[in-house]
């Protein structure tokens, strides 16, 4: 994974948009749902909303930032690909964040799983080095992206690690949404 501190990456309004964003989704706690937010720039949000200009804050209204809208009522599904198939924005949206919290086992614990799924899930869950971890991924239309990684043993500290390429495939799926 590589890596970057949150320091050198915190000038970028996408890496502020998903950082504000996570904080905020990491402020319900563990063993959430999958969230979607719509990202907008937030001037072009003031300029149709006026009414919500009162809500933010100077640095939130600065011409660059963007502002995340949870998208409610996902509907509930175990594939994250037909969930995320059936995303198409708006030309108003320039991007959208997703998180979702997973769990991540080392390489070997996969080695001699059962068979029935349901079997091999609670496998890997009970794993004694079994590690619970929220992802988020935010995306603009443009092609930018960037990835958070929270692991749940760390989340008193606040050390989220931030990278471009933590998870390549659902970068991809997200940018698939604004594709005509």
């Amino acid at each position: 994974m590589d890596e970057q501190p949150v320091t050198s990456l915190a000038a970028d309004p996408l890496t502020v948009a998903a950082l504000d964003t996570e904080r905020h989704v990491a402020s319900a706690g563990w063993d959430q749902p999958a969230r979607l937010f719509a990202l907008v720039r937030t001037a072009a949000l003031l300029a149709r909303e006026p009414h919500l200009r009162d809500q933010l804050g100077p640095a939130d209204r600065a011409a660059r930032t963007f502002t995340a809208i949870e998208q409610e009522g996902l509907p509930a599904t175990s594939s994250l690909e037909t969930l995320l198939g059936r995303i198409a924005w708006p030309d108003e949206v320039d991007g959208c964040a997703f998180a979702i919290e997973r769990i991540v086992v080392p390489p070997d614990a996969e080695r001699d799983l059962p068979e029935r799924p349901e079997s091999a899930v609670e496998a890997l869950a009970s794993h004694p080095d079994r590690r619970d971890v929220r992802l988020l991924v935010a995306v603009l239309r443009d092609g930018s992206s960037i990835c958070l990684l929270r692991q749940r043993e760390h989340d008193s500290d606040d050390a989220v690690a931030t990278g471009k390429d933590i998870a390549p495939g659902l970068v991809a799926a997200l940018l698939a949404t604004f594709e005509d």
